[in-house]
């Protein structure tokens, strides 16, 4: 008989803790679960699944505006704000229903309450505790706020997804995919869209060039980037005032902050158990998600790998296959295809020219940016973009962008491509699929450099 209550207890179940609960009890361990909101995490209820479902309805006026040019008229009557709401809410409950039976139907324990480490094999949830030879923590991120007076009138990232009213007006925070990807819906839905960005740029770490022609695109719509931080807020009966740092101010009716999340350790016991932490307040892990407590790990978004549900999803059936599988490999974090649904898209895997040229690749770029057979017939002005960064002496592509519709779904394809170590050779090789817009990755011939 073993000394502890469960083999494994994991604190958070969101996609990777979900994930990992199930799987182990398959490999014969005893589980339990701890979640305090929402089963799912961050992706399933206030990310990635509503964050889809909110640029899907943003892009039905533009379908509606562009089928004119195919002799349909489309009347765009009216937005009616609490449908899409209520709409989408309604399919996150299905999807959290979805978790409990994944869970249940996998004999893991499911416990609803704030998990706290008591010690190194001790978990307190709701006044009881739980013993297990391992714990895993996958509590996720938490929006974070910058430090200004009147923060408190900030709506954050998670708060959006549940909006009283629509606005017409806002103030989008922040120059990252979240904030790109909330200014899009807001103004695809016909509210009037500032982003205020510090830099002065949108999606700055993305691929330069790749990069500015998204920001190109992504203001033709009718989007405005203000590039100052804001300094204040201050409420003027429905109103909101955004001062900024060059004195300039801006009356709104909604400022949201997407600046990005941090790791959520609020009341987890980290400190206490002295859980090291790096610079950036990630948690400290090897290559195994162990932390500097033995028989804790951690992984997800409370450590400093790539912020996506594929990545914390890997990274759960990695743990498991170190620790219970006798697996005495790594986690490959290499070649990770992500994608911003703005408008248009922009995907990316692989390599930017800039950090393949960091890296000492002397490369070969190849580019190609071209008006989509589907809108010739239209009076849209929206242009597409693609880009191969390939290595001169090998011939290997190291990586792929792209600006444009379906830009995700094609960047995919790409990305099992550059994952299985493809040569430009082998690009030219292959036969497009015509008329297609990703039939241009295998057409481009002459490098642009």
């Amino acid at each position: 008989m073993s000394e502890y209550q469960y083999d494994l207890f994991v604190i958070g179940a969101g996609s990777a803790g979900v994930r990992a609960s199930r799987m182990a009890t398959g490999l014969g361990k005893k589980v339990a679960v701890a979640e305090s909101r929402y089963l799912g995490g961050t992706c399933v209820n206030v990310g990635c699944v509503p964050k889809k479902l909110f640029v899907y309805a943003s892009e039905f006026p533009h379908i509606t505006h562009d089928a004119k040019g195919y002799g349909l008229d489309f009347s765009l009557n009216n937005f009616d704000w609490p449908t899409l709401r209520d709409n989408k809410t309604k399919e996150i409950e299905r999807l959290n229903g979805i978790y409990q039976r994944l869970l249940d139907n996998a004999d893991v324990t499911t416990i609803i309450g704030h998990a706290k480490l008591v010690d190194e094999h001790t978990v307190s949830v709701n006044g009881e505790c739980y013993t297990a030879e391992k714990i895993l923590l996958a509590t996720g991120g938490w929006p974070s706020l910058p430090d200004i007076p009147g923060k408190e009138h900030f709506v954050n990232s998670n708060d959006f997804f549940y909006l009283d009213v629509f606005p017409k007006h806002a103030v989008v925070v922040g120059s990252g995919y979240i904030s790109v990807e909330f200014a899009g819906i807001l103004n695809g839905l016909g509210c009037e869209t500032h982003i205020a960005s510090r830099s002065g740029k949108l999606l700055r770490g993305f691929d330069e060039s790749t990069r500015r022609f998204a920001e190109q695109e992504i203001l033709r719509k009718g989007i405005s980037l203000l590039p100052h931080q804001p300094t204040s807020i201050t409420k003027n009966g429905e109103k909101y005032t955004v001062q900024f740092a060059d004195d300039s101010s801006i009356e709104t009716d909604i400022v949201i902050c997407a600046t990005g999340r941090t790791p959520n350790l609020q009341d987890l016991g980290t400190e206490e158990l002295g859980i090291e932490l790096d610079n950036k307040g990630f948690i400290q892990v090897d290559d195994t998600y162990q932390t500097n407590v033995t028989s804790i790990f951690a992984l997800g978004d409370l450590i400093d790998t790539p912020q996506l549900t594929p990545v914390a999803l890997a990274e759960g059936m990695m743990f498991l296959k170190q620790q219970y599988q006798d697996y005495t490999g790594k986690l490959d974090y290499d070649n990770i295809a992500t994608a911003v649904f703005s408008q248009p898209n922009l995907a990316t895997v692989g390599l930017t020219q800039e950090l393949a040229a960091e890296k000492g690749h002397d490369v070969r770029v190849f580019e190609s940016e071209f008006k989509a057979l589907k809108l010739t017939m239209t009076d849209s002005s929206e242009r597409t973009y693609m880009k191969l960064v390939v290595d001169k002496e090998t011939d290997k592509v190291l990586g792929a962008h792209m600006v444009g519709e379906h830009a995700a779904e094609i960047i995919q394809g790409i990305a099992i491509a550059i994952k299985a170590g493809a040569t430009k050779a082998i690009f030219d090789e292959t036969m497009g699929i015509h008329p297609s817009s990703a039939e241009e990755f295998v057409t481009m011939r002459t490098p642009s450099n």
